[in-house]
């Protein structure tokens, strides 16, 4: 491996041994990093931790209601080969719709665990016609007094009836008829609080629904209130939207609404989402899609971040790496990472591809600072075989995201810099023509203001 300069020894067994370089875009190692001063208290243990099997319990622990039963309901149906973590996520999924009301989701359960673990988890018909009776019966008394109050034309009440209709079907499980409820209290809403608790109550059933595009429209809503949001609201709706981008796969918006998400949010919103997924979302979208200063100035250094990446170590550490250029700790991380991912219910369908983004940036920052680069050297700082790499390397050469040819007879990879003093006479050469022409044109404007040709030609119409 051959830099522009002509280091020393010492220096190319650093890089090899660090499965990095240090050189990058004229950065220095001294940063500090992320963690020099904080420290992870064993109250704020990691869910998902490198190389472990995901903590069930402590992972639901972090969400209430109905986001926990789906979180827990999707790691049962894609935990394969692991039948305890399947049974363990469908018990805390079962436990949890009881203390509900949502009859339809428990039929699913019950059926889905079919007597696996036990009598006590078998179907309970008596619990499920006595909810749903109590619910006919509070539906019929709902509609009742919204029908009075719109009667009596008594606005606040039926923008409470119509929130109260919408709690109701969000707490069976009628997600479309929740929508419809909580939307039409819009009407009805006199103040800005009452605005952003529509828009907020919608934005819950829209991310259930999925139908991310809603999310987008009532967070925008909520944004326009006239009234300041309060920091908790504000990082509601930053979350929100950041969801709403990661699902559109708009990576660089979701990193950048996860970033500036307030440390304020803490367990507010475990509802939808935890602290944790905070930063291991917001990191893993920074990594795929900033570039090296983004990723100092709105991860590295920001402080209010930072509190996030303190539950998350793995992804703290990870970030330090990549900017650190160590490649293979970094990979090493991601890929003890991988499985836990993969069994979140809003980054799953994300995993490869923001892996393969992370993946490539590093390639493209490990040969930027050199002429040639041994391919060799190079696979074992990435952990792959020469013709993987190879393989690799062509693509991104390819898309023209490194500028380099590759020699695959001597395993070495060529950096293609461009001549810069050719590139300097040519802008020098355009200069000189373009002001040539500003002159020329200057010129002829002056003569034909001084010999009034504008004013000869209007007489003669």
């Amino acid at each position: 491996m051959e830099p522009e300069g002509s280091p020393s020894r010492p220096m190319i067994d650093e890089i090899h041994s660090n499965g990095g370089i240090n050189l990058c875009d004229g950065d220095v190692d001294d940063e500090p990093s992320i963690d020099d001063t904080t420290t992870t208290t064993t109250n704020n243990r990691p869910i998902i931790s490198s190389g472990e099997q995901l903590d069930v319990e402590a992972y639901g622990g972090l969400y209430q209601g109905r986001t926990k039963i789906m979180r827990l309901l999707f790691i049962a149906e894609n935990c394969e080969g692991n039948p305890a973590m399947r049974l363990e996520a469908l018990r805390m999924a079962h436990d949890e719709i009881k203390k509900g009301e949502n009859t339809q989701l428990y039929r699913e359960v019950v059926q889905k665990i079919d007597g696996e673990l036990g009598p006590n988890y078998a179907m309970d018909s008596a619990w499920c016609d006595s909810v749903d009776r109590r619910a006919d019966q509070k539906k019929e008394k709902l509609e009742n007094e919204l029908n009075a109050y719109r009667t009596n034309l008594i606005k606040e009440s039926i923008r409470m009836g119509y929130n109260d209709f919408g709690d109701f079907y969000y707490a069976h499980g009628a997600l479309g008829d929740a929508f419809k409820s909580y939307v039409r209290t819009r009407d009805y809403c006199t103040t800005s609080k009452h605005i952003i608790h529509m828009c907020l109550s919608a934005i819950l059933v829209s991310i259930e629904m999925g139908q991310f595009t809603h999310v987008t429209s009532y967070v925008s809503k909520a944004e326009q209130s006239p009234e300041a949001l309060d920091p908790i609201t504000a990082a509601k709706l930053r979350c929100a939207a950041g969801l709403a981008h990661l699902e559109a796969k708009k990576y660089k918006l979701a990193a950048r609404k996860f970033l500036e998400t307030g440390s304020e949010l803490g367990s507010h919103y475990n509802e939808v989402i935890a602290p944790q997924d905070v930063a291991t979302y917001g990191g893993l979208c920074a990594l795929a899609s900033f570039d090296r200063a983004e990723l100092k100035s709105k991860v590295i250094d920001n402080v209010n971040f930072r509190n996030f990446l303190e539950l998350v170590p793995e992804v703290r550490e990870l970030i330090n790496d990549f900017y650190s250029s160590h490649y293979a700790s970094c990979l090493d991380y991601l890929g003890n990472l991988k499985a836990n991912l993969l069994l979140d219910i809003h980054l799953h369908d994300h995993v490869e591809t923001l892996y393969d983004q992370i993946r490539n940036k590093a390639l493209i920052q490990y040969t930027h600072p050199f002429v040639s680069v041994d391919l060799q050297m190079m696979a074992n700082a990435f952990k792959t075989s020469v013709a993987g790499l190879e393989k690799e390397l062509e693509a991104l050469i390819t898309d023209d995201q490194i500028q380099a040819r590759i020699d695959s007879h001597n395993k070495i990879l060529y950096a293609r810099h461009a001549d810069q003093r050719n590139a300097t006479f040519q802008r020098v050469l355009q200069t000189g023509n373009e002001f040539d022409r500003d002159v020329r044109s200057m010129l002829l404007r002056a003569n034909l203001i001084k010999h009034e040709y504008n004013l000869r030609a209007a007489r003669k119409h």
